[in-house]
C-alpha cells in the first residue's frame, strides 16, 4: 500500500475513454489516478504499485474477469472495485473482487468505493503485521521456557506493539462497520 504521506494510487480501467477520464477527474483531487482504456493496458499497469483498481467488466479484448485472473495469478494485492453496467444478480464474476458498482455512478459513490477498498487494505495490512509480531513474541516465549519474560526488553516492546496494532485494528473495524458486516469482513481480506 502507498505510504501514509502519499495519496493512494488508483488505476481506472474502462474501454469507454470518456467514462474512464470522467472517473479519473472525479477522483483526481484525492488520489493519484491513472486511467487506461483496455484490459491489455490494465495488465501492463498491474505491477506498478496501485492500491485500488476500478475495473470495467465488459471490454473488447481482455475482459475485466481476465484482468482479475491476471492479478490473482501474479499475487498482486491491489484492491478491485468492479464497475459495470451488468446487474450482479445475473452474472457474478468467479474471480475475487472487493466491491461491485453498477453504472451509472456518481463521484460520491466512486469516492466511497475507493475509501472502502483502502480501509480493507489497511485492515488487512495491520492484521498481517499483528500476526507477525504475535509470532515473534510466541517464539520468544518458547525460547525462554521457564524464565521471566516481563524483564526482557524485546518481549515488552513486542507486547506494546501488539497492543498498538490491536488498537489500530479496533479503529479500522469501526470504520469498516459502516460498510460491511464484520462477521463477513474476512471474505474481503
Amino acid at each position: 500500500m502507498t505510504a501514509a504521506d502519499e495519496p493512494a494510487r488508483v488505476l481506472v480501467v474502462d474501454d469507454e475513454r470518456a467514462l474512464a477520464d470522467t472517473y479519473a477527474s472525479r477522483l483526481g483531487n484525492s488520489y493519484d489516478v491513472t486511467p487506461v482504456y483496455s484490459g491489455e493496458a490494465a495488465v501492463e499497469q498491474l505491477g506498478n504499485g496501485y492500491d485500488v483498481m476500478l475495473l470495467d467488466r465488459r471490454m473488447p479484448g481482455l475482459s475485466g474477469a481476465e484482468v482479475l485472473e491476471e492479478r490473482r495469478d501474479r499475487g498482486l494485492a491491489v484492491r478491485v472495485v468492479v464497475v459495470t453496467a451488468v446487474d450482479p444478480e445475473f452474472d457474478i464474476p468467479d474471480v475475487p473482487y472487493d466491491d461491485y458498482l453498477v453504472k451509472p455512478i456518481d463521484g460520491e459513490a466512486l469516492h466511497r468505493a475507493v475509501e472502502r477498498a483502502l480501509a480493507l487494505a489497511r485492515y488487512n495490512d495491520r492484521l498481517q503485521e499483528l500476526n507477525s509480531v504475535r509470532l515473534e513474541r510466541n517464539v520468544l516465549e518458547v525460547e525462554a521456557a521457564n524464565r521471566d519474560l516481563e524483564g526482557n526488553r524485546q518481549y515488552r516492546e513486542l507486547t506494546a506493539e501488539m497492543e498498538q496494532l490491536r488498537a489500530e485494528l479496533a479503529d479500522l473495524e469501526r470504520e469498516l462497520e459502516r460498510d460491511f458486516d464484520l462477521a463477513d469482513v474476512e471474505l474481503y481480506l
